[in-house]
């Protein structure tokens, strides 16, 4: 971005503080799909990341500084700065109301019959952590446009709804972008929530002068939820709501991954140490995912499919094993342990039917091990990407890039990348587990040349729509909508 750095606002940002044992603060670079999305756009462009302390070395890095504060391993100019919440509100904030009312409301995850119950705990969550936590984060940008008013503010994903209100409340000239990283749900999901919450949510996002999704999917969902839940006026046709005196651009840009610098890690020490491993124990073929412990990803399902490949399928008893890397996700709310839970049951059922004192069908690792999940995504000869619905899934990009045996991506179609990957992947529905056991077999039996055609085609989509890419698109469009508003005198010149 031209002028003053970029202002980039999300929940976690590129580092949280600890104390070693020696008692000297060391940082950690954090981990997830946004962080590393977004830390690939601050290697093009001067940034000030905003995000919520995570520990209390966050606080007390947030206290002493008092402002940002450098970021010299993260980006080309990166400068951080701290949203320091108490820990009640935050809770609310995010356990309560983010995670998982919003997030299982996009990714269509409420068994209605049962859940949810909207309740006063629910509300108060609501009112006095989730609306009271996007003050604060609104807060710490007004003080920033307070100094440079003409900075272009990036606001990032489902925790932060109703932040872009405010701060256009307090800067009405403020160029907002908010990039939402998830599925966009139809209307009649949305009606979960009581009408007050869900035209907040609305109102927030439509205080921005663009809002972007990964999919024209979600981008249609978002206007027609806008058209039948706050009946505003929509362009479908040039993707416009109108609120207000303010045209709304409505976007899609598919977010893609660092290639180089994905396949120098691929190629680092710590990856081939764990490679050593994974070829040591590898049968014949290897079946591969790598998840988080997210209900949305729909790891039972997998693991059931696998289930009924083998049984239509003794032929390929003892020469496969399915690795499944998962990463424990968010062991604070009830539905996310109840459903590890389920995971290891399920695990535990097919090794004990199937396997043998030599051969265990599944490999279950629950850890967060990056080196490990590379080493398995260069040796797999199937990966399986089957999630619920998920706004893109990176993993669906990142290990055909670095893959050496010819693998075959099993993808869902209901997953962003689909729409870019899923001409060359094996194209399956999430819930047909018949179907996804028919995709396991279909790709161990592809013959090679296939494979590698598949294969090749991926790595070339992913190298050509890289992040600098996806970063230019948003470039674009951002210049396009400040000369389209000063021609309308919405914007002072």
């Amino acid at each position: 971005m031209p002028g003053e750095p970029l202002i980039l606002v999300s929940n976690r940002g590129p580092v949280t503080f600890s104390r070693a044992p020696d008692g000297a603060r060391e940082r950690v670079r954090s981990g997830g799909g946004l962080v590393t999305a977004l830390a690939g756009l601050t290697d093009h462009t001067p940034a000030l990341w905003i995000s919520a302390a995570m520990s209390d070395e966050d606080a007390e890095v947030a206290r002493m500084s008092e402002g940002p504060f450098d970021l010299p391993e993260v980006g080309v100019e990166t400068r951080g700065k701290f949203v320091v919440i108490d820990r009640e509100t935050y809770h609310q904030y995010y356990n309560v109301v983010a995670n998982p009312m919003l997030w299982f409301i996009q990714h269509y995850l409420w068994d209605l019959s049962n859940a949810p119950d909207i309740r006063r705990e629910e509300l108060d969550a609501w009112e006095q952590g989730y609306l009271s936590a996007n003050r604060s984060f609104a807060a710490a940008v007004i003080e920033e446009l307070d100094a440079a008013p003409a900075r272009v503010v990036m606001l990032h994903d489902y925790h932060l709804y109703t932040a872009p209100e405010a701060i256009r409340q307090a800067h009405p000239a403020a160029f907002l972008h908010f990039f939402v990283h998830i599925p966009w749900s139809q209307p009649d999901y949305w009606r979960v929530l009581p009408p007050h919450i869900r035209e907040a949510v609305l109102r927030g996002l439509l205080a921005n002068d663009i809002v972007a999704f990964h999919t024209p999917r979600y981008a249609r969902n978002f206007m027609l939820c806008c058209e039948e839940l706050l009946d505003a006026r929509v362009d479908f046709d040039h993707r416009v709501v109108r609120h207000g005196r303010r045209d709304v651009w409505v976007r899609s840009y598919p977010i893609s991954v660092n290639a180089p610098e994905f396949e120098r890690l691929a190629a680092s020490a710590e990856v081939a140490q764990e490679e050593a491993a994974i070829l040591r124990r590898r049968r014949a073929h290897l079946l591969v995912r790598v998840d988080r412990t997210d209900l949305s990803k729909n790891t039972l399902r997998g693991f059931k499919a696998y289930d009924v490949f083998l049984d239509r399928h003794p032929e390929f008893r003892e020469d496969i094993t399915f690795f499944a890397l998962l990463q424990p996700s968010r062991q604070d709310v009830d539905e996310y342990v109840e459903y590890l839970a389920k995971i290891r049951e399920v695990v535990s059922y097919i090794n004990t039917k199937h396997g043998n004192t030599d051969w265990m069908p599944i490999d279950l690792r629950i850890q967060s091990n990056l080196p490990l999940a590379v080493a398995a995504y260069k040796h797999y000869d199937v990966l399986l990407v089957n999630p619920v619905y998920d706004g893109m899934n990176l993993i669906a990009k990142e290990a055909p890039l670095v893959n050496e045996r010819r693998g075959v991506l099993i993808l869902s179609e209901n997953v962003g990348a689909h729409e870019e990957l899923g001409a060359f992947a094996l194209s399956v529905n999430p819930f047909d587990v018949e179907a996804q056991a028919q995709a396991i077999y279909q790709a161990l039996v592809m013959p090679a040349d296939e494979r590698e055609g598949r294969q090749n085609e991926i790595k070339r989509i992913v190298r050509e729509n890289n992040v600098a890419k996806w970063l230019e698109h948003q470039q674009v469009d951002i210049q396009r909508k400040r000369v389209a508003d000063r021609r309308r005198g919405v914007v002072p010149a």
